[in-house]
């Protein structure tokens, strides 16, 4: 009997003692939680583009992997790529700029017929894109914890770089293709002022491809072609 109280008093201990040491061991990845940042559609665009009679998929664009995450990438030199920290998208990048292209061609009012892949739309054009850069530049090497941002730093250079390609369907041939490229720079060094830079600098490419997508595909429009061919 005494041997079974020692020994229950002991497992009792170790119990109480673990649990203690669990509530005093920091847990990975505990900490502050990243905030998330979103970017915003272009909603402006210029007067007289063709409308659309036709139908558009626009695929996800394909990225690196240093650039296909959630993750918000910098560049402060020209062999490495890091991440601001306790910041992210809410979405990857890739997903997250196609759902804003998507959304851009919406906002033109000049197309009806366009949608991701996922809804079965039979289209008669695909946009296939490569997202190539999308990240902050900087010239000077920043410290290790870049979720610290000193405001009297100089501020970076936001450069977005995207080439899209038009595809015929149902032949899949690329009838037109085209690089857009904005660089941007952000007005302070603080996490605010680098996101509106992103903002201003992705949303100028989106209305470059927006624009020139419409003008490209109503060149080559089956429309067009049919009214060709009965002249």
């Amino acid at each position: 009997m005494a041997k079974r109280s020692i020994w229950s008093n002991l497992v009792l201990f170790g119990a109480l003692f673990y649990t203690v040491c669990a509530c005093s061991i920091p847990i990975p990845g505990g900490g502050e939680p990243p905030r998330l940042y979103v970017l915003t559609p272009k909603s402006t665009f210029p007067e007289g583009l063709p409308t659309a009679k036709w139908q558009i998929l626009i695929e996800p664009p394909i990225a690196a992997a240093g650039l296909s995450t959630a993750r918000i990438p910098l560049q402060d030199s020209p062999i490495e790529l890091r991440y601001f920290t306790r910041a992210k998208w809410t979405d990857f990048a890739p997903k997250m700029v196609q759902s804003l292209m998507v959304e851009s061609f919406e906002n033109s009012e000049k197309i009806v017929g366009v949608g991701r892949e996922q809804i079965g739309l039979r289209s008669d054009f695909v946009l296939k894109t490569e997202l190539r850069e999308f990240q902050a530049e900087y010239k000077q090497r920043l410290a290790d914890d870049v979720s610290i941002l000193s405001s009297g730093s100089r501020p970076p250079v936001i450069r977005v770089r995207i080439n899209a390609k038009l595809v015929k369907m149902p032949r899949r041939e690329i009838v037109a293709s085209e690089t857009f490229e904005q660089t941007i720079k952000a007005e302070h060094n603080t996490m605010q002022a680098i996101i509106r830079a992103f903002d201003k600098s992705l949303g100028k490419v989106l209305k470059s491809v927006v624009v020139w997508t419409l003008e490209a595909g109503e060149l080559h429009s089956p429309n067009r072609l049919t009214k060709k061919s009965k002249l």
